[in-house]
């Protein structure tokens, strides 16, 4: 084979890849739009009535494990505390913080000490002790050893009292009917182990006594090009993926989980940087495996607001850090692989995982370094540059732009169309130097995931006055 028909097959490998990988997403952008429109005139036909009436409801435990979060973690409790939902106990698992995260908290709640009766279910490090607040009766917080994330929630799970439990982050703020919302499925299916609700961006909203009021286009180009990747990933890869029973990825910032399932497949892994995830592969597994529950669905409606990266070091950071916990989750449970013990999950969601989100930036970066090799090496070839500009990047416009009209038409964000006009001009600029430098980070992470171990990560915090409208 000569060097032509070799570069020839891999420019044709290169645009198939991508022409595939690009339909694929359109036809879920499509199965997600009309499986919303059909939860939303659901959900218009019915209140929470059904939910709420007698004792139909389950209680749940909030956990939020913080680490170095001094800058949010007041409000972010505050936020949930005025939740309203019937019955719930909020648990903060203060891992080993240095800065002033506990001593915010016990000045701002009036916490006091209390003897522990726990029974630890799962191995967890040290417990220093636990607190209660005065005048929040279902507030505890936890002091521990530092273990990291998993280690953190396990600690959280050991104390906690009630059926479910939802994991939310330390610096984020929950609409006051998200719980109600994301609940609801597990009063009607007891097959559900695992539910997640929409993540939304919270810098540039605006926000009165710990609470958005009403949501914002970002103001800096970082902010809104993540803005873009939270619509597009949340309400069409996810929708579409759980609707096939396929759904393999539950945002750590917010989900809802069965305990009892939880528990019985081992609680958080503490070997991976992504938690959420490989519990979520492993809940599957486990299901398909002993035969128990083992549903995890996408909830549209609920929405939680978390405070993303400012600064392109700490984007980068948290990215890697994301795609190494993907590529852990697969490595360790590989066997799920085009497996049909595993049902959907195995055939449809293992697979397009693996080729799509884990090889996906590795195969996008080759495509970006051939350009400027076959020009080098006098070989450029217009059509190929052409064909993979359109599908690379024109393609991925047009997606991002169908999931900004699907949100906006379904659940109406923004209540002025200025913020959706910015949000649509976003998507084109996304891809033109911001999705390079993700792709890249992204391909690197088959690099990194050889020097780094499970870790939490940290991202410089700014104030939640500083990155919101305060009214």
């Amino acid at each position: 084979m000569n060097t032509a028909t070799l570069l020839w097959l891999i420019e044709l490998a290169i645009l198939c890849y991508f022409a595939l990988i690009n339909t694929i997403y359109f036809v879920f952008t499509i199965v997600a739009f009309f499986d919303l429109l059909s939860f939303d005139r659901r959900s218009r036909r019915r209140g929470f009535g059904d939910v709420l009436s007698g004792t139909t409801f389950r209680p749940i435990s909030i956990l939020i494990p913080a680490h170095n979060e001094q800058e949010t973690i007041v409000s972010s409790v505050h936020s949930v505390l005025e939740l309203g939902y019937p019955e719930f106990e909020v648990i903060v698992i203060n891992d080993g913080s240095t800065d002033e995260t506990l001593r915010l908290l016990q000045e701002a709640f009036s916490l006091f000490p209390v003897t522990d009766t726990t029974r630890p279910q799962l191995k967890t490090r040290p417990i220093r002790r636990i607190l209660r607040a005065l005048d929040h009766p279902n507030l505890i917080v936890i002091d521990k050893e530092r273990g990291g994330k998993s280690d953190a929630l396990n600690a959280g799970i050991n104390v906690s009292t009630y059926p479910l439990f939802c994991s939310i982050d330390a610096d984020s703020l929950i609409n006051s009917d998200a719980l109600l919302r994301i609940a609801r499925p597990f009063v009607e299916d007891d097959r559900i182990v695992a539910a997640g609700g929409v993540v939304r961006v919270l810098n540039g909203s605006v926000v009165e006594r710990d609470r958005v009021v009403a949501s914002r286009a970002p103001k800096k180009l970082i902010h809104l090009c993540q803005s873009i990747e939270y619509v597009r990933g949340f309400l069409t890869g996810r929708t579409a993926l759980a609707r096939l029973n396929s759904l393999l990825i539950i945002s750590g910032a917010f989900g809802l989980f069965l305990k009892r399932s939880v528990v019985d497949a081992g609680g958080y892994h503490s070997g991976t940087v992504c938690e959420d995830m490989e519990l979520i592969v492993r809940l599957h597994r486990v299901a398909h495996e002993k035969g128990g529950p083992g549903r995890v669905i996408f909830v549209p409606d609920p929405v939680l607001w978390t405070q993303v990266p400012s600064d392109y070091r700490s984007l980068m950071r948290q990215r890697d850090r994301w795609q190494r916990g993907l590529i852990e989750s697969l490595l360790i449970h590989f066997k799920m692989f085009l497996n049909p013990k595993y049902g959907a999950v195995g055939l449809i969601g293992f697979p397009f995982y693996l080729l799509f989100e884990a090889l996906g930036p590795v195969i996008e970066m080759f495509g970006y370094l051939l350009l400027p090799l076959l020009w080098l090496f006098h070989r450029f070839d217009t059509r190929f540059a052409v064909l993979f500009f359109a599908l690379a990047v024109l393609y991925n416009i047009m997606l991002s732009l169908l999931a900004l009209i699907v949100d906006d038409l379904l659940f109406q964000r923004y209540e002025r169309a200025y913020d959706l006009v910015k949000m649509m001009l976003a998507a084109f600029i996304e891809f033109i130097g911001y999705r390079q430098l993700l792709t890249l980070r992204r391909a690197g992470a088959f690099v990194t995931i050889l020097f780094r171990r499970g870790q939490w990560g940290r991202i410089r915090r700014e104030r939640m006055e500083d990155q919101t409208v305060t009214v």
